[in-house]
Order: C-alpha cells, then sequence, then structure tokens
C-alpha cells in the first residue's frame, strides 16, 4: 500500500499527457500535411519482495509516456492553386526560416512573396533548383526559389510551319482552296499568310502564299512564295520530294521588322506527305508554327513531379525551378517547431536531399494537398479508453486514502 499513492500518481500522469496527445491530433484534423502520434507506454522497474523470485514483484507504475509522430500517408485531394503541392510516399519538402535553418514540411500549400520568392504559408523560403534556359540540374546545391515577377519573355520569329491540307481530286481544273496561318515577325507581330491552291490539272496543283498589303511597306509584292505541286495515284504528293522544306521569304514589313525565311515543311518527320489530294472535300486541319509575341509571366505553378513552370501571356509555358525532397531514414526523430515544420534533432539521420521520383524519394503532385492523418474515430476510442484509466487510477488514490485512514483508527 505503501507505494500505491505514487503507483497510481504515474498513471495520472500518464493519462493526462495521453489525453493531451489525442487533443492535439484531433486540433490538427484539418492542418495539412499534419502527422498523428500514438502514445506508448512503458511500465518501471518493479519492486522486488520477498525471496527475489519473479512471484515476488510488484510494479511501481507507468513511465513517462512518449508521444511519437506516426508518418503514414495522408489522402490527397486537388486544390484550386496551382502553387499547392503533395508528397506521395518518402520524403519532406525543404524550407529554410529566416535563420537560414533547414527545415522539413509536408505541407504544401506554398505561395509568392511580393519579391517572387516561393515560401509557405507562413513564411519560410521553399528550397529547390532554378533552371538555365529551362534545364533544370538537380545535383547541386540548393537555393531559393525565386520567379522574376513581371519579367517579359521576348517574341520569336516563326521559322518553320506546317499544314495539314486534303486538296480534292474532284476539283474542276481552276478550282481554288485557301488555308490562312498566322505568322510572327522579329517584333513580334502577327501576320496571317493566306496559301492558295490551284488545281491545273488532275493530280496538279499551283500555290501561291500572299501576305496582306496592309502588312508591307507601299509598293511591295503581295505574293511571299510559289510553286507546284504534283500527286500520284495514291494522293501521296511526288513533287516535290521529302526533303527540303518550301522556303517562303518575308520582307518589306510596314512595322520594320527584320526579313525572314520560313520554312514550310510539307512532310512530316517521318517523311509522310502533310498535303495530300484525296476524293474528300478540301480542308485544313492543324495548322502549326514556331513563332510567338512577346509576353509577360501571367501565372506560376508546380507540376508533377515539382517543376515549377511560368505560363506567359502569349501562351509560353518556361520551367523556372525544381522542388527539393529530402528523404530521412528516421523521420519520428524530428522536433515539432511549430508551422507545420519539423528540424532535425541530434539523432535524425543525414537527409538525403534530391528531385522527387529519385534515390527512394517519393513523388510530388502538382495543384493538390495532403490531407492530415488524424482519425477522428480512433481518437475518440483512445479519448475514451484513457479517460477510464485515468478514473481507475484515481479510484486507487481513493481507496489507498481510505486504507491508510482505517491504519490510523487502530492507533487510537
Amino acid at each position: 500500500m505503501g507505494t500505491a499513492f505514487s503507483t497510481a500518481l504515474s498513471a495520472l500522469n500518464a493519462d493526462s499527457t495521453a489525453i493531451d496527445v489525442v487533443g492535439n491530433n484531433l486540433a490538427n484534423l484539418n492542418t495539412t500535411g499534419f502527422k498523428a502520434s500514438t502514445v506508448d507506454f512503458s511500465d518501471l522497474m518493479a519492486e522486488q519482495l520477498g525471496t527475489g523470485t519473479s512471484n515476488g514483484q510488484v510494479g511501481v507504475g507507468v513511465g513517462q509516456v512518449a508521444a511519437v509522430q506516426q508518418f503514414s500517408q495522408g489522402s490527397i485531394t486537388t486544390s484550386s492553386s496551382g502553387l499547392d503541392a503533395a508528397m506521395q510516399g518518402n520524403g519532406f519538402f525543404v524550407v529554410t526560416d529566416a535563420n537560414n535553418n533547414q527545415l522539413y514540411t509536408r505541407d504544401g500549400s506554398f505561395q509568392l512573396s511580393s519579391t517572387g520568392v516561393l515560401q509557405t504559408q507562413t513564411g519560410q523560403d521553399v528550397q529547390g533548383w532554378m533552371a538555365t534556359n529551362g534545364v533544370v540540374n538537380p545535383n547541386g546545391a540548393t537555393t531559393n526559389l525565386t520567379m522574376p515577377v513581371g519579367s517579359t519573355i521576348p517574341p520569336q520569329a516563326t521559322a518553320n510551319m506546317s499544314l495539314a491540307v486534303n486538296l480534292n481530286s474532284a476539283t474542276a481544273t481552276n478550282g481554288t482552296f485557301t488555308s490562312p496561318i498566322t505568322v510572327y515577325d522579329t517584333l513580334g507581330q502577327s501576320h496571317t499568310l493566306t496559301v492558295t491552291f490551284t488545281q491545273t490539272s488532275p493530280a496538279n496543283w499551283n500555290y501561291d502564299v500572299d501576305l496582306p498589303a496592309a502588312d508591307l511597306l507601299p509598293g511591295s509584292a503581295t505574293s511571299v512564295g510559289s510553286g507546284a505541286l504534283s500527286f500520284g495515284p495514291n494522293g501521296q504528293l511526288v513533287s516535290p520530294s521529302p526533303g527540303a522544306p518550301i522556303s517562303i521569304a518575308i520582307g518589306n514589313l510596314a512595322d520594320g521588322a527584320n526579313t525572314q525565311n520560313i520554312n514550310w515543311n510539307i512532310f512530316d518527320a517521318s517523311g509522310n506527305s502533310m498535303v495530300t489530294q484525296y476524293a474528300q472535300a478540301s480542308a485544313t486541319s492543324n495548322p502549326v508554327q514556331d513563332g510567338y509575341a512577346a509576353g509577360q509571366i501571367s501565372q506560376v505553378s508546380i507540376q508533377n513531379g515539382g517543376t515549377l513552370v511560368a505560363t506567359y501571356t502569349n501562351g509560353q509555358q518556361v520551367t523556372m525551378g525544381q522542388l527539393a525532397v529530402a528523404s530521412i531514414a528516421n523521420p519520428s526523430s524530428l522536433v515539432q517547431v511549430g508551422d507545420n515544420n519539423l528540424q532535425a534533432s541530434a539523432s535524425t539521420a543525414q537527409a538525403a536531399i534530391g528531385a522527387a521520383g529519385t534515390g527512394g524519394n517519393g513523388s510530388i503532385q502538382g495543384g493538390a494537398l495532403e490531407a492530415s492523418t488524424t482519425d477522428m474515430a480512433a481518437e475518440f476510442t483512445h479519448l475514451l479508453s484513457y479517460e477510464r484509466s485515468y478514473q481507475a487510477a484515481s479510484r486507487v488514490i481513493t481507496t489507498s486514502d481510505q486504507l491508510a485512514q482505517e491504519t490510523v483508527n487502530l492507533i487510537h
């Protein structure tokens, strides 16, 4: 009976701590990337009574409770922000705080600061690798991911174009078909080229490429390219033959842009004719050209795999960087430091930092978030169990106190 008070008191302390852990798990039911903790109980060294056999051992209570964070996978849901990212599998996002301490998190709800730095919602800088000419090298040291806010991408003049065109074999002689395509000059100004096909005889067509007179200096010829096409009995081009593309030269532009030469590719990479003559209505599909106007950044988003991509107003997309992923062999040794961040402790293994999907790292899903792993039903079950345990320990103390009073009364 002498140790009953301390034994029961240790149970009260342990159950109180366990209830605190459950309360914290439930409080973070909706915290992005939160990992719920479990409670580990352990008994204290037993008191030896009597002869030294195991039959003489009496326990002296429960030891200090250990709260162990469990790094199981949380469910992933699609979000409305293009800067959100969810980790699937092993690994953590790498961030640094104001003191340049390296921290780890599973919370991928990111944002851009006023200076274009990718940060967590609480202001830590997200780490990764910046791209050079759209190419990321994930083998170097990590750095802050910074987007050039308000920057522009220069225009690119059209150098190649193609048209998938069918010319109706039933077209009468001198019958025509036109096909437009938009191209860009060296200043990024758009121009509409009109390709006019005219049948000269069965299986033979002429083509003429024209530019609007308004786009040219006064007195300039509107035709920028012409020639002849011949088709075989299977509707495929036989002349020109596969090889060199048709050259279209554009000069004397009214906006002062440089003269440019455009390659009109009438065969694809496999040597198949992109201009055909079948007994079907003349039609154009899939006009393609590689020029574009100047543009400004309109959106930055994280793609699957963790690449950071900038989208410009001209429709171009450029890879700006790559998020780093840290793999840690014993993540339960990490210390919670608040703001959904974890920090390495003295017992934490060295973090292996690399790109997602490499070296055992998990994958990154863009435009998504990982939910908390707190299971409400399980936590309420634990809460009920700890409450009953607390009540039982309280009853032990009450009973011990009554026995002590009875002993005192015997003396009197």
